[in-house]
């Protein structure tokens, strides 16, 4: 038997990258973030071939990242409008933004994160909701949800072999 990849054992970051774990699928998830909607704003924008675009378009619309409305019947044309969890995919595609910028632009910034109100530029980090404190900090750690596999236990310790606190309780 021929393994054409790594075998989903429950992991979330796997499971995402079976949705858009390709260059393509992520850029079309950019504009349609940023307002596309009509296949030739996708084409026009991305430079991709017609064949390439209508594949990449029905895996994000069978992800359920996007869904198609029809917009015209003669001919029949069809817009591709973002769902919940493609709107969910933001903060995604802003990290990647941010992480590109900071480690793979030597030339500066070409695209930044502007606050419209102030005109500001934001400095965007992740943070817990919970305490505030950004999760890069050392004090974070992956831990083995309550619907993990074996395979996932194996690799991350379990979360109630951290201390408890009534802070955690609310």
């Amino acid at each position: 038997m021929k393994r054409t990849g790594p075998t989903d054992s429950g992991c979330p970051v796997l499971r995402s990258l079976r949705h858009v774990g390709d260059a393509w699928s992520f850029l079309i998830l950019r504009d349609a973030l940023a307002g596309a909607t009509r296949f030739d704003e996708f084409q026009r924008n991305l430079e991709i071939a017609p064949n390439i675009l209508t594949n990449r378009l029905a895996s994000l619309v069978e992800s359920g990242l996007l869904e198609r409305r029809r917009y015209c019947d003669r001919p029949p044309r069809d817009e591709y409008h973002l769902t919940q969890r493609g709107r969910d995919f933001r903060p995604v595609l802003q990290a990647l933004l941010v992480w590109g910028n900071q480690h793979l632009a030597p030339e500066g910034e070409s695209v930044v994160i502007v606050n419209r109100e102030t005109g500001e530029q934001a400095e965007p980090v992740m943070v817990d909701r919970l305490s505030g404190r950004p999760l890069s900090d050392p004090v974070f750690t992956n831990a083995s949800g309550p619907a993990a596999g074996d395979r996932i236990r194996r690799r991350y310790p379990s979360m109630d072999q951290f201390p408890q606190h009534e802070e955690a309780d609310r």
